[in-house]
């Protein structure tokens, strides 16, 4: 049996859950949020709990039994808390600024990269080499800060590009010089 897949969703004041077959809609202060589950998993909304149940134990319904669990209680605290993922420039004229709703990246090419946001992804620039992805949606926000990182990815060499805050870059050594 899952682990993951056996606990309880617990649900918060202030966020209502239906259950439409298998659409479930996650209401709460900070949005909405609707997702098709799969169709084998069983899941049940009780006054202020969540249940994922598997129908059998092979192996694809045991596979889906602890994702559907997670997927369904990152709906929960999307809508209650949202999600962040902060990311870094690292290199000499790299900068990131703001031009309306849209992020503008300079990053070593002779343009400025621009990312327009989707509905319910918000960028923030603090300073001009931090930028935070912010949303209700953890794969959505996950997605905008992996397609921001790889714009200019971080090298081994110089250890310059966009970085995830906390990431550790592993350096190489450069080549070394011809011995006489």
């Amino acid at each position: 049996m899952s682990r993951i897949g056996r606990k309880p969703i617990t649900v918060p004041s202030g966020v209502d859950v239906t259950l439409d077959h298998s659409v479930i809609t996650v209401k709460g202060p900070k949005g909405t949020l609707t997702r098709e589950l799969h169709k084998d998993m069983k899941v049940s909304v009780q006054e202020n709990e969540i249940l994922v149940e598997r129908p059998s134990d092979n192996k694809l319904h045991r596979s889906l039994h602890g994702t559907t669990r997670s997927v369904v209680s990152n709906m929960v605290s999307g809508v209650t808390e949202g999600f962040t993922k902060t990311l870094e420039l690292v290199g000499v004229g790299y900068r990131a600024s703001k031009s309306g709703e849209k992020l503008v990246l300079n990053v070593g090419y002779s343009h400025p990269v621009e990312i327009t946001p989707e509905a319910g992804i918000v960028f923030e620039v603090p300073s001009n080499t931090k930028i935070i992805v912010s949303g209700i949606n953890k794969e959505r926000v996950g997605e905008y800060a992996a397609n921001i990182r790889a714009v200019r990815a971080p090298e081994p060499y110089k250890g310059k590009g966009i970085k995830y805050e906390g990431e550790r870059i592993i350096r190489k050594e450069g080549k070394a010089g011809k011995k006489k």
